[in-house]
């Protein structure tokens, strides 16, 4: 048996199959986490991550060899991966060993074959990580880019933050990666050597917010949640406006108890996580209103530290830019483009109002559709639907067209209240008429909004 438990994911759509294999490997003493198709998966494997994958190639949503294609695309250093399959194919298991499967699994399965494969995967596993100058379990150390003041000075308050055991809250519109100063966090903190567990709270129903959270214990099997499967690490709850009541009440007794109860267990579960939370907007309005619990809110937001826009480090630009042309480059093997002098100043005074996001996302659009190794200037005003520009290259597209719906209206909204109220000369009474809104729901609109009145 292993003196440590090493992780295991085993992916299949059939419950049988995921039972009979689950049960084995736990008897041996591997720890087994189970989804029944590649969008758990998917989920699954970003928050346990697991040290050897066992991947049904027939599944309902996505086939195995198209979410093995797509991990090993995202993570030069995948785990091992075994592949299985009830109608196997000398072609299927060639395309699989291409795409770097470590072996191939025939069903029905021999237990004595599955458990030597394990056993030998996961030896490979380990000396890849060692060969790469890692030791098993450790995580890479990631760095914002940029060399700005405005950086700089984020980095070093997140350095100082880490030395302590707060709970910080990161606010910062969206794109700013809120999520890479969370995980820089955790890398220099005293939990950098356990899990880095990150979720975006609105993703989550609120039917399945506890199990997600908790766990549950069910036929006397324990499905590990969030909390339990951040331990001794951090949790990264993402935009967590987007709780729902129930869940923030259990959270706020479990943070406070550092203890939960699994959904069907009764034997309570002690936990030490770092807890780090985001929201794109300051909770206070959600908070007053009773949307949020207050306790909580305060819980969470021990430390507050905002995240600044690209614009407002724009010097960062070029720094970004040839970041994610090597990032490219090695991750997904596209062809080396640089960017022109003009282009690069054109990018310098681009709004990004998608942020460091918005340039990523450029990047690769200009790298795969684009072609020779120069990007100039009207090719990278092409990409981002900038026609129609001024004398000057300034884009005249509006700023928020780049932000989700609710975002740009709320980018509207203030930019059209403020115009109109410069109209009126201040008067509430007056801007009230001019947008026919009544004065009452005027005047939360424009608190909501953060405009101040003269």
């Amino acid at each position: 048996m292993n003196t440590h438990k090493q992780r295991l994911l085993v992916v299949d759509d059939e419950p049988d199959i995921r039972r009979l294999v689950s049960e084995i490997l736990e008897d041996e003493g591997y720890q087994v986490t189970m989804a029944e198709n590649a969008a758990i998966a998917r989920m699954l494997k970003k928050s346990v991550d697991p040290e050897l994958i066992l991947l049904d190639i027939w599944m309902p949503d996505t086939d195995g060899i198209t979410l093995l294609k797509e991990w090993t695309s995202e993570d030069g250093l995948l785990c091992p991966v075994v592949m299985m399959s009830g109608h196997g194919s000398v072609e299927t298991a060639v395309e699989a060993t291409r795409l770097g499967a470590y072996d191939f699994l025939e069903k029905p399965l021999s237990l004595a074959k599955l458990l030597l494969i394990v056993e030998r995967a996961l030896e490979a596993g380990t000396q890849q990580l060692v060969n790469a100058g890692l030791k098993p379990q450790q995580v890479l150390d990631i760095e914002p880019v940029g060399k700005s003041a405005t950086v700089a000075r984020t980095k070093d308050q997140i350095k100082r933050l880490a030395k302590h055991d707060a709970r910080v809250m990161l606010i910062g519109e969206p794109g700013v990666g809120k999520e890479l100063y969370a995980r820089y966090l955790h890398t220099n903190s005293a939990h950098r050597d356990g899990p880095f567990v990150d979720i975006a709270v609105g993703s989550i129903s609120s039917e399945n917010s506890a199990v997600e959270f908790f766990g549950k214990e069910m036929g006397g099997k324990i499905y590990p949640g969030l909390l339990e499967r951040a331990h001794k690490g951090s949790l990264f709850l993402s935009e967590i406006g987007g709780m729902d009541k129930e869940t923030q009440l259990r959270l706020l007794s479990a943070l406070e108890s550092s203890s939960f109860l699994r959904v069907g267990g009764s034997e309570a579960v002690r936990f030490d996580v770092k807890i780090i939370s985001s929201t794109r907007i300051p909770l206070d309005e959600d908070v007053k209103s009773g949307r949020f619990r207050q306790d909580l809110y305060y819980l969470l937001n021990e430390v507050t530290l905002e995240i600044s826009p690209l614009r407002s480090h724009s010097e960062d630009v070029p720094m970004l830019l040839s970041f994610y042309v090597d990032f490219f480059v090695n991750q997904d093997k596209l062809p080396f483009r640089r960017f022109s002098m003009a282009a690069q100043n054109f990018l310098r005074n681009y709004n990004w109002r998608g942020n460091v996001r918005e340039l990523k996302n450029l990047v690769q659009r200009l790298m795969i559709l684009g072609v020779g190794e120069d990007i100039e200037l009207e090719e990278v005003k092409a990409s981002l639907g900038s026609i129609a520009t001024d004398m000057s290259g300034v884009s005249l597209v509006p700023d928020f067209f780049n932000l989700p719906l609710k975002d740009a209206r709320d980018h509207f909204e203030k930019a059209y209240l403020e115009y109109h109220l410069e109209r009126t000369g201040g008067s509430v009474a007056k801007l009230s008429v001019a947008v026919g809104i009544e004065r009452t729901h005027l005047y939360r609109k424009l608190h909501s909004l953060n405009i101040k009145l003269p």
